[in-house]
């Protein structure tokens, strides 16, 4: 089993998590623009909790959005210093695929869960999930978009997670007919985020920190790091 720490800010719940050897160690708040104040102190209380130096971790991963600009931000940028002054790889983490880890938790008879987070300028952050395997599969690109204009793949039922699904009454009644139930509260969360990461790390895919970037979605003056 390997040593993983994990944070998520991207919105308005603040969260660290950290897998050792299969036991996980999690803190998570909802306090809005409190994150710069709550993170780096989260990630001591739970090193200090497990007993572990950051040194001897494996990897950190972080939410990489979308969600939040200035919360992806924050997020990137603390997992960036602590991978740097510890030499640890990075593993960027879909909120989205996230949310649908804790969907599947919460709802274990869903095959299909979409996911929607409050984007602002009446939009949602947009991604559809299968369930069915080991872990979440992306049915569709993730992307920003009106709530009239939202799609889904053909299916007869799903689960909608995220505040996105409180511009449910916008969204094409076709679609809202096949979601048999919601849940408004479910965030993007660390401890979720630890599963993918696994299977990233798992799979070789860990980055040097600069290469370790956010996503934001949308076009314009906000789009990856790099493109900035």
């Amino acid at each position: 089993m390997s040593r993983i720490l994990a944070l998520d800010t991207s919105t308005d719940a603040c969260s660290v998590a950290l897998s050792l050897e299969g036991e996980i160690h999690h803190k998570f708040v909802v306090e809005p623009r409190r994150h710069t104040h709550l993170l780096l102190p989260m990630v001591e209380e739970v090193l200090a909790e497990a007993g572990v130096k950051l040194a001897t971790l494996d990897a950190i991963a972080f939410g990489r959005g979308p969600g939040s600009f200035a919360g992806i931000r924050i997020a990137t940028g603390a997992a960036q210093g602590l991978a740097l002054g510890a030499d640890l790889p990075l593993l960027p983490v879909s909120t989205l695929a996230a949310m649908a880890v804790t969907a599947g938790e919460r709802f274990p008879e869903a095959v299909r869960v979409a996911t929607a987070l409050d984007a602002r300028m009446d939009e949602v952050y947009w991604g559809a999930f299968d369930l069915s395997g080991d872990l979440p599969r992306a049915l569709i690109d993730e992307s920003v978009r009106a709530p009239k204009d939202v799609e889904l793949p053909e299916a007869d039922s799903w689960i909608g997670v995220g505040s996105g699904w409180r511009y449910s009454e916008q969204m094409p009644q076709a679609l809202t007919a096949t979601i048999q139930q919601t849940d408004l509260e479910c965030y993007p969360d660390a401890r979720a985020m630890l599963v993918l990461a696994e299977a990233q790390l798992a799979a070789g895919e860990g980055l040097k920190p600069e290469d370790a970037l956010p996503v934001y979605l949308r076009e314009g003056s906000w789009k990856k790091k790099d493109q900035q």
